[in-house]
């Protein structure tokens, strides 16, 4: 058993136990591979969705440690973008690209060999992956410099960046770190506003813990976090329990391709975000000017084996399902929930007050001081005149029928009397 764990600056890790399948090439068979894949896919329901679409005109980026391009089940499918840990490893070396080319197999493989039967098939097998590498595997030797210069504690913020000026639909942050920093704020609120869905793992620090820590970037408003389920879909032991947890995923004895035409079998919330990010491409590729809010809606009221509150903390509204979400997202893509005009946040403009940069920022917040004295003289005034308006009203009723009464038994008394007050004249 292997344990990869990889961490960006301030990063309490994430990534998850893995076990090689096939060490090297020749690539294991469809039945060592595919077969094994199929609880996962079946759990999915992605054989119907695939009857609506497979992915095609989306481009997911993976923000990871690289991706193997070459792997068979990827090839022609990725397009490497920079790498911003550069200089971190010394001069030569090669990034290893383990945990991004599992994540991306995930999302997008489309297997090989005839019929493509062999091999990884990921949820959304005819989308496109953008790599993206913004992470070190900790076996790199340059794993512990990259943790500590201060130079690169917001790669992930300028791969979100990056990833949305290239056209990204969906972002994969199969990563964790226990802070974010204010330039990973500023640039989720950027991804957001151009209309593209994040999706981040939830951590693997649950065990043992009855409420375990909130990671990020999953944990920052607008970014859909997933949180594992294991083969009986209920929470994995690991998988961290918080309230911003939103949906699962499988994320027991996953199946998924590694560097070098090898596979590799593993367990994480790393993997259930993979997962998810290609059902929401699904969603992107049939859907394309659905809103990230809209998506979130799509994967959260569609989920399965959800509790019977409807919500739980170790697994968000339930397991997601691509057939299900793809539906809900038909019966909402006439909405657009965006807002517009005065007031809307730049998501240019820091929500924290600063302005080093000569940029504008936001007004201060007006804060009104009420005297609960007052408040609760006018209370009292004001349920006092309440009171002595219905006493009037009930003070008329009574004189009203009194009078009433009053008449009608003189009519009684001396009907004709009446007749004659009566008469014409």
């Amino acid at each position: 058993m292997l344990t990869t764990r990889v961490v960006v600056r301030g990063l309490a890790g994430l990534l998850a136990a893995m076990a090689v399948l096939v060490p090297s090439a020749p690539p294991a068979s469809a039945d060592q591979v595919r077969g094994s894949q199929s609880r996962v896919l079946r759990t999915l329901g992605v054989d119907a969705a695939w009857r609506v679409t497979r992915g095609a005109g989306v481009v997911v980026a993976v923000l990871d440690s690289g991706v193997d391009p070459r792997h068979h089940d990827l090839a022609g499918s990725v397009v490497t973008g920079p790498d911003l840990t550069r200089g971190a490893n010394p001069r030569g070396v090669r990034p290893g690209r383990l945990h991004g080319t599992y994540m991306a197999s995930l999302i997008a493989g489309h297997g090989h060999g005839p019929g493509r039967a062999d091999g990884v098939i990921g949820v959304a097998p005819a989308a496109r992956i953008l790599s993206v590498r913004v992470i070190l595997e900790d076996d790199e030797p340059g794993f512990r410099h990259f943790n500590s210069e201060a130079r690169f504690e917001n790669v992930v913020a300028r791969g979100i960046r990056y990833a949305v000026d290239k056209g990204a639909d969906v972002i994969n942050m199969s990563i964790s770190k226990d802070r974010p920093t204010r330039q990973e704020r500023a640039a989720i609120r950027y991804a957001i506003s151009k209309g593209v869905v994040l999706v981040a793992a939830a951590g693997n620090d649950g065990a043992g813990k009855a409420d375990g820590p909130y990671s990020y970037p999953a944990s920052l408003p607008g970014v859909i976090s997933v949180a594992a389920a294991d083969r009986a879909l209920h929470k994995a032991s690991f998988s961290n329990r918080n309230s911003l947890v939103l949906v699962a995923a499988p994320g027991v004895d996953v199946f998924g391709a590694g560097p070098g035409d090898q596979y590799w079998v593993g367990r994480g919330t790393s993997q259930a975000t993979a997962l998810v990010s290609g059902v929401a491409a699904l969603i992107k590729a049939k859907y394309p000017r659905m809103t990230p809010a809209l998506v979130a809606q799509a994967l959260t009221s569609s989920a399965r084996r959800r509790t019977a509150r409807g919500y739980d903390p170790g697994m968000g509204f339930g397991v997601v399902n691509a057939a299900r979400a793809l539906a809900e997202a038909a019966r909402l893509a006439g909405y657009r929930h965006t807002a517009s005009g005065a007031g809307v946040q730049d998501p240019d403009l820091p929500i924290a007050a600063g302005g080093a940069d000569g940029r504008p920022q936001l007004a201060p917040v007006q804060v009104v001081a009420r005297d609960t004295g007052l408040v609760t003289m006018y209370g009292a005034v004001a349920l006092g005149a309440a009171g002595c308006s219905a006493g009037c009203l009930v003070v008329l009723i009574v004189l009203v029928r009194r009078a009433r009464r009053r008449r009608e038994h003189v009519m009684i008394e001396n009907p004709q009397a009446d007749r004659r007050r009566r008469a014409p004249t």
